[in-house]
């Protein structure tokens, strides 16, 4: 089974995330999504997603382009964990929006979507990540609480399925 962690990342501050997940994975492939190819994708079994929030709740610029290449393949049956980096002090209302708006498409398509994660803890008033009281996927703000991110990523991977 092959893992991918693919991210999109405009500050370097996604990637930065992308690359401590493949230290805790360390069998998974880390790339940026803006070079790949479909066919790339194919090969893989499970795809783990990271993509930063911009603008009004917006998905990072790779990903918006990347989104059209994953949706126009069959991927029903891969499986999908999703991280996200967001501000909740400064954008307390779109906290993760991006990683929301991804984990929207992903299920409208009828794909597995897994690692979902406790809102305890953290301090926004809105998100389109949250379901109940679980983000979609890992939720982290590396711009406030970059010292709880370690601790964070190694309890998201423990409950990853892969």
């Amino acid at each position: 089974m092959q893992t991918a962690i693919l991210f999109g990342s405009s500050l370097g501050n996604t990637q930065f995330i992308a690359e401590k997940i493949s230290k805790e994975l360390p069998h998974a492939d880390c790339l940026p999504v803006n070079d790949l190819l479909g066919s790339q994708l194919l090969k893989y079994d499970h795809l783990i997603l990271g993509t930063s929030t911009w603008g009004i709740g917006n998905l990072q610029d790779d990903f918006e382009l990347f989104v059209d290449l994953l949706l126009s393949l069959d991927m029903s049956q891969k499986t999908f964990a999703l991280f996200g980096l967001g501000d909740q002090h400064t954008y307390p209302d779109t906290f993760c929006n991006g990683m929301g708006k991804l984990y929207q498409l992903l299920v409208d398509k009828g794909w597995n979507v897994v690692g979902k994660t406790s809102i305890e803890g953290y301090d926004f008033s809105e998100s389109e990540a949250v379901i109940g009281e679980e983000f979609v996927g890992l939720a982290l703000d590396e711009d406030n609480e970059p010292d709880l991110s370690d601790s964070r990523i190694r309890n998201w991977v423990k409950q990853l399925p892969f």
